[in-house]
């Protein structure tokens, strides 16, 4: 038998955490952990939001172990499932499966062990719940709990809806004796945690949410780059490093593994083109590190529980920030410092498109789609903090900037775009708000194009407001103006722009629109002097957990690299230095000057 019915409850809790040292070797639960377990073990239905990484199965596994009967793990992720089951064994842990790839035959046997009670975990698919035999070997060895890996499946306003998801709450609400659910997600927006509390009946005081935070991640977004070349250039540089490149398509992947391994950098490819011996095969010499970086299609996800990745490199942008953030957080699961890179270009958004217009899924999934490929572009166009963006996407507060990312950390200045906003605002009113980005954009240069004339927006007094400004140029700033939510658009295959209240203002001169204009071409004059200056900047700002140019920005270093001031009071003739910044940091930089 596999264990002697002991049922853990909240007064022998020290034997629980005696399990999580000898089983796991951990001495101390993670944030969150040790609350939904006690929920768990008290038979509450719980939901557990905890980033990847976050320890989510050790949430179901360590309850498993100590409770009567077995638990049922419901996973979308077939491929991973014997993967699961060997890491359990390899910890002492008796777990099993069912899945399509398994012959009938083994399937009882299987089935027939949990009946005999010698199973504390049984991965199975959501489509297998309908199984006759799998009900009668639960009700036999009875059951536990149920949990719900990958919960956000079940919402269609999620980004991997599973329409058999939908059928889970019914099957739970059928069986007798009705188990307690626990529901987990590394993903789910304010909306979609909401469902899923519906959905399961899982009280909002029993919702167990950690934050999406993960402070070891570094966020870096690349627009314009030669792909193939960056990330082959990329992977030298960490040669023994490994990390993950997703794609959007098959050829896309196998692209990229042959460059890589052209470069004789040790890459593996993992799409739905190949047979599932070859999958398996790459995913174990990834995990084995007999190859250091993986090649995938990010529609199949890899699930990958490997610890030691030190980055993720998206080769296109994919289709949802829940999407985005799942595979990026497969970077540094041991805590470790890690980066997730994001390569943009426009072809990313028709490649996107172009699998929403394929689909075959209800006009409401339609929508949500179109929605969350919105809020995704946002995220690659966004002038503020990559983490304060997306956290607040999540539903989070975040007060500070990062100070790490690739916005937070590019050097510049802002520039006041306050009259130019007003003119592409003016311009979409006038348009009566029917338009979508393009004709926008075309209307604002005054473009001759056929359809301009047709509808006779070339009598608009704002037609060629930006004449002599490249039409690209102008499309980039609506993208910024989105982004920002100075403008939105509306979900549906052919969104149209529309303004914001926060856009209103900016038309009624309520409030100015800043832009981050990064320096491209330093100034020759005083070269060296001006990098001493920048390496002061950067060594308070990292001290203050602020992005430079919050300390000065370039205009300031460079006036100051030409005056060359003597005192503190000297100081204060340097463009962009106030009383307040003299006092805060006066004495730093006046140091920086005297030992030049």
């Amino acid at each position: 038998m596999k264990k002697e019915g002991i049922i853990v409850t909240i007064t022998n809790m020290d034997e629980l955490q005696q399990s999580l040292q000898r089983i796991y070797g951990y001495r101390e639960f993670r944030q969150g952990q040790h609350q939904v377990i006690q929920q768990v073990l008290e038979h509450k239905n719980t939901l557990a939001i905890m980033p990847t990484g976050g320890g989510k199965s050790l949430c179901y596994q360590l309850p498993a172990i100590h409770m009567k009967g077995v638990t049922l793990v419901i996973s979308p992720l077939i491929s991973l499932m014997k993967d699961q089951v060997d890491a359990l064994e390899a910890l002492g842990i008796h777990g099993s499966y069912v899945n399509s790839t398994l012959h009938p035959e083994e399937v009882t046997h299987r089935l027939n062990a949990v009946a005999r009670g010698e199973v504390d975990l049984l991965y199975v698919a959501p489509e297998r719940l309908g199984d006759a035999r799998l009900m009668k070997a639960l009700k036999t060895a009875g059951l536990a709990f149920v949990a719900v890996d990958e919960a956000h499946c079940l919402s269609q306003w999620g980004h991997d809806f599973r329409p058999s998801y939908k059928e889970i709450p019914q099957w739970l609400e059928a069986f007798a004796p009705k188990p307690s659910v626990l529901a987990l997600t590394a993903t789910a927006t304010p909306a979609v945690a909401e469902e899923l509390q519906q959905s399961f009946h899982i009280p909002k005081e029993q919702t167990v949410h950690t934050g999406f935070a993960r402070d070891n991640l570094t966020f870096r977004v690349m627009k314009g780059v030669d792909k193939s070349a960056y990330i082959q250039q990329y992977a030298l540089q960490r040669k023994d490093d490994s990390g993950i490149v997703y794609t959007s398509t098959r050829r896309e992947a196998e692209a990229i593994y042959k460059g890589l391994s052209n470069k004789g950098i040790p890459a593996g490819v993992y799409h739905g083109g190949l047979h599932e011996e070859e999958r398996r095969a790459a995913q174990e010499a990834f995990l084995y590190d007999e190859c250091l970086v993986m090649v995938a299609t990010n529609a199949f996800g890899m699930g990958i529980n490997k610890s030691n990745v030190r980055y993720v490199i998206h080769a296109s942008m994919p289709g949802s920030m829940e999407a985005y953030y799942q595979e990026a957080g497969r970077a540094g699961r041991d805590g470790e410092a890690a980066e997730c890179v994001l390569l943009f270009s426009a072809q990313d958004l028709r490649t996107q498109r172009f699998f929403i217009e394929q689909s075959e899924a209800s006009d409401d999934r339609i929508e949500a789609m179109y929605g969350m490929l919105n809020d995704m572009t946002g995220y690659c166009h966004t002038d503020g903090c990559l983490v304060q963006w997306t956290l607040a996407y999540f539903g989070q507060t975040c007060p500070d900037a990062c100070g790490r990312c690739s916005n937070c950390t590019r050097e510049g200045e802002f520039v006041d775009r306050t009259e130019e906003a007003q003119k592409v605002l003016s311009c979409v009113i006038r348009m009566r708000e029917s338009y979508g980005k393009t004709i926008v954009a075309q209307v604002l240069t005054g473009s001759k194009n056929q359809k301009i004339r047709q509808y006779k927006l070339h009598t608009l007094p704002t037609y060629g407001l930006l004449k002599g400004t490249a039409a690209k140029k102008v499309q980039d700033f609506i993208e910024f103006l989105l982004a920002e939510q100075y403008l939105r658009l509306t979900m549906g295959e052919y969104p149209r722009v529309k303004v914001t209240q926060k856009g209103s203002e900016v038309l009624r001169s309520e409030r100015t629109v800043q832009q981050f204009v990064e320096q491209q071409h330093p100034v020759a004059q005083n070269d060296e002097l001006f990098d001493t200056l920048r390496s002061c900047r950067k060594r308070l700002a990292q001290e203050e957990g602020l992005p430079p140019f919050m300390i000065f920005s370039d205009k300031t270093l460079r006036d100051m690299s030409e005056k060359r001031p003597a005192t503190l009071e000297d100081m204060l003739n340097v463009s962009g230095i106030g009383q307040l910044k003299l006092e805060k940091y006066g004495k730093e930089f006046l140091e920086a000057l005297q030992h030049e």
